[in-house]
């Protein structure tokens, strides 16, 4: 995806704890697999699962060490973390890979610390909902309804993260120029801010790895269950209409003659298979029963067996 979509008030659904992070300025970087498709405002929304505590534990001791580099010590994270809510908004400024990220000396080690994934997504003003929306989210970026757009942005607040970042892009006037390979990579530099983390700052990193890691393997897990569980409701609603049409056919089968038997008959031969059926109606000759004898000789057998196919009950 390339930034080219028609996106009027995109969304992202992400999971807990990593959304109310991105909206509450304390994470700066959205790691994806895949680069931004837009640049402005990019709506968050939570997806419905619950964070597991280890999870949250894991990702906040995480923000304390890479913080804890610059000496920023007081973390205000939140107090909860609501899930199938729309929790507010950031500015997308730029997209970058993880090796142009942790090279990149402009930007605050702490901010390079966070580039963990594949591609890097540069976020700015971090603003939340006074009142998050319950909502339904959806996979990758999409289209924000216009209803709650017009009622979620009369209920915007600024937040203030513990370090703000102010990402310099290449050329101010075109936010699309920050691409990936814009950057000159800095690899002997890498290298040296990798062996000088302290012990728990690493510890912290691998936590943060695992968590995100543990979490992409049962997410995978419940999709696979969730198609599994899918095919097979397909597969026993088919055996059920299977069943339906050959019990229907069962039914109508003893009412309607059979195809091999058939041959065209004229007013006399009807009359025969008239008196046939009679005696097949064993102590029954209403008039119903020889109005519905008439009917299939005139008729003809193809209109019945089609009704059968057709898994419709003769009436």
């Amino acid at each position: 995806m390339g930034g080219r979509e028609n996106y009027r008030n995109p969304c992202l659904t992400m999971h807990q704890p990593w959304a109310s992070l991105l909206v509450h300025g304390i994470k700066r970087i959205e790691g994806r697999s895949w680069p931004a498709p837009i640049r402005g405002r990019l709506w968050i929304h939570a997806a419905g699962k619950v964070p597991e505590p280890e999870t949250i534990r894991a990702m906040e001791e995480f923000y304390r060490e890479i913080y804890a580099v610059h000496g920023i010590t007081d973390i205000k994270f939140p107090e909860h973390y609501p899930v199938s809510r729309l929790l507010g908004c950031v500015e997308v400024v730029g997209c970058l890979r993880r090796e142009e990220l942790v090279c990149w000396k402009d930007v605050p080690e702490a901010v390079r610390l966070e580039g963990l994934t594949d591609f890097c997504w540069l976020c700015e003003h971090p603003q939340k909902l006074l009142v998050p929306f319950e909502m339904r989210g959806y996979q990758r970026v999409y289209n924000l309804e216009k209803r709650i757009f017009e009622a979620a942005v009369r209920g915007l607040s600024p937040i203030e993260g513990p370090q703000p970042v102010k990402f310099p892009l290449p050329d101010p006037r075109d936010p699309f120029s920050l691409k990936p390979g814009s950057l000159a990579l800095d690899h002997v530099g890498s290298r040296a801010s990798e062996m000088n983390k302290p012990p728990s700052l690493s510890a912290a990193i691998a936590g943060a790895r695992a968590a995100a890691t543990q979490f992409s393997k049962d997410h995978e897990q419940r999709s696979l269950e969730f198609e599994n569980n899918t095919v097979q409701k397909v597969k026993v609603s088919d055996l059920n209409e299977t069943k339906h049409l050959e019990s229907t056919s069962t039914e109508l089968n003893g009412r309607v003659p059979s195809v091999s038997n058939w041959r065209p008959h004229n007013r006399n031969q009807a009359d025969d298979r008239e008196e046939d059926n009679r005696a097949h109606y064993v102590g029954n000759d209403s008039r119903q029963h020889q109005h519905r004898v008439r009917e299939l000789n005139e008729t003809g057998a193809p209109k019945i067996l089609a009704a059968a196919l057709r898994g419709l009950s003769l009436q």
